[in-house]
Parts: structure tokens; sequence; C-alpha cells
């Protein structure tokens, strides 16, 4: 077997590859996890920080722990990332993230306090809970979506990857990652923040008769996305 030529990267080439990952491939990759969590949420682009911080961070970190194994192990992280593990990682996630929004509309929807003030603003109990500042999203659930979709092979991270093992160091190989996952995320972070978040609180303003099948649709979807993913049905 010849031996791979070397792929040398800088800090700001990974960064324009990212930006170009993001453009296009990334969002529409993220669009079927994140879109039904805005729908089922009511979040509006005030409060779409509650879902996209936690994700984005999560894919920052998998960039970097990517990248940081990358130039300590070199190329064996590509056999790593290509193990069904990857898969249980977003997919558990996806599920749990669906089951504590079902859980949130359970422990909510029978409160007496918690119908008046949906009355009252015409909302659902998701999105009065989220407007009143009350985490209704489990950070960690999404953390962790955003990790399984980092760690997810595609033919710019693999260029990461390569130039990180080529470095045979950790530092630069995080250095690479973390410029790949910049890149990578400003511009989803961006058109769900003023897109994707405005679209779904529209549909539901429209269709507030609707709501709650709505929401209920949106869960279920998620948890189907999440099994899916989990057993290798579905690749992101």
């Amino acid at each position: 077997m010849m031996p791979l030529d070397p792929v040398t990267l800088s800090f700001g080439t990974a960064l324009l590859l990212g930006l170009s990952f993001g453009s296009g491939p990334c969002n529409i990759a993220c669009l079927p996890y994140l879109g039904p969590v805005f729908l089922s949420s009511g979040q509006g682009i005030r409060e779409s920080w509650h879902t996209l911080l936690p994700f984005s961070t999560g894919r920052l970190t998998g960039y970097g722990l990517l990248g940081g194994v990358a130039g300590w192990a070199g190329l064996w992280v590509q056999d790593w990332i290509s193990g069904p593990w990857v898969h249980w990682v977003l997919g558990g996630a996806t599920i749990l993230v669906a089951l504590n929004l079902f859980w949130l509309r359970v422990q909510r929807s029978p409160s007496c306090s918690r119908h008046a003030n949906q009355a009252s603003t015409g909302r659902g109990p998701l999105e009065v809970e989220l407007r009143t500042g009350s985490p209704a999203l489990l950070p960690g659930g999404l953390f962790m979506m955003g990790m399984g979709m980092a760690l997810n092979p595609c033919a710019p991270l693999t260029t990461i990857v390569m130039a990180a093992a080529t470095t045979a160091s950790a530092a630069a190989g995080v250095s690479l990652g973390l410029g790949f996952g910049v890149g990578a995320v400003i511009l989803p972070t961006i058109i769900f923040a003023f897109g994707v978040a405005h679209f779904s609180d529209q549909i539901r303003a429209r269709l507030g008769q609707w709501r709650s099948t709505l929401e209920l649709t949106a869960i279920g979807m998620l948890l189907l996305l999440g099994f899916g993913t989990a057993s290798g049905w579905i690749l992101p």
C-alpha cells in the first residue's frame, strides 16, 4: 500500500472549508433534527438560543474532539467514527429531546394556571414555558445531538481528519477541528435563528386551532427520526 500524501491545512483554510460545508449540506442535514424541535417548542427568534446554544456547542465540541483525537492517534480515527456508536449517540439524543418535550406537555397541560396563561397569551404550554424564562428543552440532549451530528463523517470532515493526523499533534488537531466547526456552525445558526425559528412561529400562529396537533406531530417525527438514526436506517 502506497503511503498517503500529507494534507496540510491552516486554521483559516479549515474555517473556509467549514463555511463552504455550512452554507449547504449542513443545513439540509440539520433541518430534520432541529426543525421539529422548533415546531414543537414554539420558539421564535428571541428564544431560539435555548436550542441553538447547546446544539452548536455540542457540534463545536465534537469537531474539536475529532481533530484532537486525529492529531493524537492518526488516521485510526477514521475507523473510529465509522462505527455504529456514532449513530447511537445522535439517535439516542434525539429520542431524549423528544421524550423531554412530550413530558413537558404532560406536566404542564393539566395545570389550571397554565391554561389561564395560555388563554391570555394565545400560545401553547411549551411556548409559554419558554417565554416565562424556564428552560423547556433539555440542554444535555441538544448538546449530544450536536456532537453526534459533528461526528458523522462527510467529505470535508475527512479532509480535516487527514490534515489533523499528519500534524501528529493533538493541539494542532483541535485547532483544525475548531476552525472547521466555527465555519460550519455560523451560517446554520443564523439560518435557524432567523429563518426556521420565525417560520415555525408563524405556522403555529396561523394554525392556532391545530397547535396541539402540530406539537405532538413534531414530537412523533423526532422519535421516529431518533429510532431510525440509532438503528442505522437514517443517515444524516
